[in-house]
């Protein structure tokens, strides 16, 4: 049935229609579009903050030598980092494993910085008890004619892993490495007493029929009863493990009426690791070791022979940190604006 609308009815229907259809034929066209934008847009200007708020990060270095502070851009200290720690002529994947610790380290120590009692307000310095840095100058004079191709290496590293860092349950973790696992690494725990359950005992067979697996230190008997405080009559094996870590490192050796852990001897003989043998011939004592350093983390020659056997850093880094991910660095603001 047709409907004869008055004049008025008319302009009014009009007026509504135009009120409901314009918005709607507006929008439409973007609807679809609307949340990619949305979502994409913030993505890349979080990337864009993140990056210069990175590259803008000085890490405070002690420079023990000069007995100084130095303010070294983030990713260039990692550089120095990878550098000092690494050879350069390691695989790749094993540089860029490596580039990946050494970010992660500086950037819990940044994040716990109030906590470091280093003079002029230093995060770390540039030795062993932290990570060692070598600064551009100091390579060059170390490496000579070579330092071209290895920084060129260790560069590309760094880069290719840029602003990511091992985090766990959000937060960076302690990135500890050291050079060669005697098979196996070691629970945090067993070595320091503190747990972290991402350093966890695991298997590195590619460390063995490398140059530093197997190891005879020469130490005079003198010096080894004295820093033990014991006396050793007998020629023969010094000693009675009595027990062993997960890792196969000694957790526990007796000897004379004396009980000591394996690092508790380690570190007081000056050994390259807790799994150890001690054998007496005459007025000396032979140490045999194997591996190279506490055992707790990524072994970096068994990063290397992970490398050899097609393993990228993502597989390398995630094998030796348990439930690890990797992620952004996101530096505080705080630590922008006080460490420039």
């Amino acid at each position: 049935m047709f409907i004869r609308l008055k004049p008025i009815s008319f302009f009014l229907s009009i007026f509504v229609l135009v009120l409901v259809l314009i918005p709607a034929l507006v929008v439409l066209p973007y609807s679809s579009k609307a949340p990619q934008l949305l979502e994409t847009k913030p993505k890349k200007m979080q990337q864009k903050s993140v990056e210069a708020l990175s590259s803008a990060l000085a890490v405070p270095v002690y420079r023990t030598a000069e007995e100084k502070v130095e303010k070294v851009p983030l990713e260039d200290y990692v550089k120095g980092v990878v550098a000092s720690e690494m050879p350069a002529d390691f695989e790749m994947e094993a540089l860029k494993a490596q580039a990946l610790t050494a970010r992660t380290y500086i950037a819990r120590m940044l994040a716990n910085n109030k906590d470091v009692n280093l003079p002029g307000g230093a995060a770390v310095t540039d030795s062993i008890l932290y990570q060692v840095y070598k600064s551009d100058d100091e390579l060059k004079k170390l490496w000579g004619s070579d330092y071209k191709k290895k920084m060129q290496k260790i560069t590309k590293a760094v880069a290719e892993t840029r602003g990511d860092i091992l985090t766990y349950e959000g937060q960076p973790i302690f990135a500890s490495f050291f050079s060669t696992s005697n098979g196996y690494t070691e629970n945090s725990e067993d070595y320091w007493g503190t747990k972290y359950p991402y350093l966890k005992s695991v298997k590195s067979p590619w460390d063995k029929n490398t140059p530093k697996f197997s190891q005879k230190q020469e130490i005079p008997l003198s010096e080894v009863e004295r820093k033990l405080g014991v006396g050793i009559k007998e020629n023969g094996t010094i000693g009675n493990v009595t027990n062993r870590t997960e890792g196969n490192r000694i957790a526990s050796i007796t000897i004379g009426s004396k009980t000591f852990t394996g690092k508790d001897i380690r570190e007081k003989l000056g050994l390259r690791s807790s799994d150890f043998t001690l054998t007496k011939q005459g007025n000396k004592v032979i140490a045999d070791t194997k591996g190279f350093g506490h055992g707790v983390g990524m072994s970096q020659y068994g990063a290397n022979g992970m490398a050899k056997d097609g393993k990228n850093y993502k597989e390398i880094v995630k094998y030796y940190y348990k439930g690890v991910a990797i992620t952004a660095y996101h530096p505080q603001e705080e630590q922008s604006t006080v460490k420039k």
